[in-house]
């Protein structure tokens, strides 16, 4: 149906669960009092290609009332808003987009533990992670086969969700990521983390993802003495960053004292653990994890291995020389563009127009944009689609909020950035695993790189229709997209050009 996405959840919180799990789950809660993550795990999630990884509800519960009939009744309440989201509008749009129907999906529920450890009344890790055993961006002297790492403080939904964090190369843990100065790092490090809340219980709205979720800034964990392990400090006087939180100053979570000073092995097992996935696989994967710290030795560390999927990297070989990159044919060339093979399929272009572009209309930008992907899904029609800052953000000031199911038509996407809106693709969100298995072309266009746009020959081509942000371009003849995998080269050719 068309209902809202409250009211579907409303149903199925009237629900019944079958007798034959209520009995189990009782006895489960019963014995249990540590915080649950309860999350779906359903035939389609992990699948190949087309993956439905982020799509559907998981919720969080703190799991600390003291009498059983409230716990179970929270656990119950979860279960049912995670078989709720299968029918979610984001679900219900990512289906339209794949191959497969509603009818093809089975959903299995897991109760999982939280990793974490409890600070006043917060529960969080000190470090969730994505590793990935193959790098679409790799920076200095990495390769893609060496893997990339992103880690934040705090729940993986910053990750995941938000696209936030530290990334680094497990072959050169001790590398920065390549930012131009101190005050653009500054400018990304993250700032906020999520922990579920133990303390007072929020205002009753079971149908909510977030009900049991607190988002605290980084003086929350100062307080709770985490950040000492994890977190360096701005010196403005020398400019330079220093390891740890000895001195005043604006902190930043870049886990030096985990990855430079190797307080704990955590890089050596992310480089054992890879390898071994990808030969249970037999493709490149990507690892979700989480980690506490010991503060004595009764008192260890811990490493949560949270799950593993397979990653699509295409092996087919296309070379791009640096002359093609810059003649007068082309429309777009980057050097961080991430997918691999020819596109020549492609006439229709959406473009968000840089001309009348503001970061406070993102979210309007974005319910424009899901009006025109739905047209073009509906027809069948693939698309190249181009805007400015981080895709699938969900701050507004850093990019365009939108979700998959909103530009799942896109079958080439570019990421322009402006002087006021310079971030970084996050590898570890589940968008960009989205990207990666539906094999969709990723280009990233920095605004004071090498190669520009040429918005003089987009802005020339009549119109299909548009708004007073967006712009729907419909060419004669197909656009020629090349991307080598290997060099992460990208190019996109008018029309004119055959060779």
């Amino acid at each position: 149906s068309d209902q809202s996405n409250a009211r579907i959840a409303h149903a199925f919180q009237q629900a019944e669960l079958p007798m034959q799990l209520v009995g189990d789950l009782r006895a489960l809660i019963a014995g249990v009092h540590s915080p649950l993550a309860i999350r779906s795990s359903s035939m389609l999630e992990d699948a190949m290609y087309e993956p439905f990884a982020g799509i559907y509800g998981t919720k969080m519960i703190p799991n600390n009332q003291l009498d059983t009939d409230t716990r179970f009744r929270k656990l119950v309440e979860a279960i049912k808003f995670v078989y709720a989201s299968v029918f979610f509008k984001e679900a219900r749009d990512y289906f339209k987009a794949t191959r497969h129907d509603i009818e093809d999906e089975k959903m299995a529920v897991i109760i999982q533990e939280v990793v974490g450890k409890r600070f006043n009344n917060r529960f969080y890790p000190h470090i969730s992670g994505v590793a990935r055993s193959y790098n679409f961006y790799p920076t200095g002297k990495s390769r893609p086969e060496d893997g990339v790492v992103n880690l934040a403080l705090g729940l993986g939904k910053m990750i995941v969700d938000e696209g936030i964090g530290w990334f680094y190369s497990p072959t050169l843990p001790r590398a920065n990521p390549p930012y131009n100065s101190v005050k653009e790092l500054m400018k990304q490090t993250q700032t906020e983390f999520w922990a579920v809340n133990m303390g007072k219980p929020p205002a009753y709205d079971p149908i909510k993802e977030t009900e049991y979720l607190l988002k605290k800034d980084l003086s929350a964990a100062e307080e709770d003495d985490v950040l000492r392990h994890l977190a360096s400090t701005y010196n403005p006087q020398s400019d330079r960053v220093e390891i740890g939180t000895g001195n005043q100053g604006a902190r930043i979570l870049n886990f030096a004292p985990v990855l430079v000073l190797g307080m704990l092995p955590l890089n050596n097992l992310i480089k054992k653990l890879l390898p071994l996935c990808e030969d249970k696989l037999g493709t490149a994967v990507e690892v979700e994890f989480a980690m506490t710290l010991g503060s004595k030795s009764d008192d260890p560390s811990r490493f949560g291995f949270l799950q593993v999927r397979p990653m699509v990297v295409s092996d087919a070989k296309v070379d791009i020389q640096g002359n093609e990159m810059s003649n007068s044919d082309v429309i777009i060339a980057s050097e961080r563009a991430m997918g691999n093979g020819i596109i020549d399929n492609i006439r229709d272009i959406i473009y968000v127009k840089p001309e009348n572009f503001e970061a406070r209309n993102t979210q309007v930008i974005a319910e424009q944009l899901e009006t025109f992907n739905r047209m073009l899904v509906e027809k069948g029609t693939p698309y190249l689609l181009i805007g400015f800052g981080r895709w699938g953000s969900s701050d507004p000031w850093l990019g365009i909020p939108v979700y998959w199911g909103q530009i799942n038509g896109a079958k080439v996407m570019v990421e322009a950035t402006l002087p006021n809106m310079h971030v970084d693709l996050s590898q570890g969100s589940h968008f960009f695993h989205n990207l990666s298995s539906f094999q969709v072309s990723y280009f990233s266009v920095p605004h004071a790189g090498k190669y520009q746009i040429d918005w003089n020959w987009l802005n020339s081509q009549p119109s299909v229709s548009e708004t007073d942000s967006i712009c729907h371009v419909q060419l004669k003849q197909a656009l020629i997209i090349k991307v080598d995998g290997r060099s992460g080269r990208g190019v996109i050719l008018k029309p004119t050009n055959r060779s």
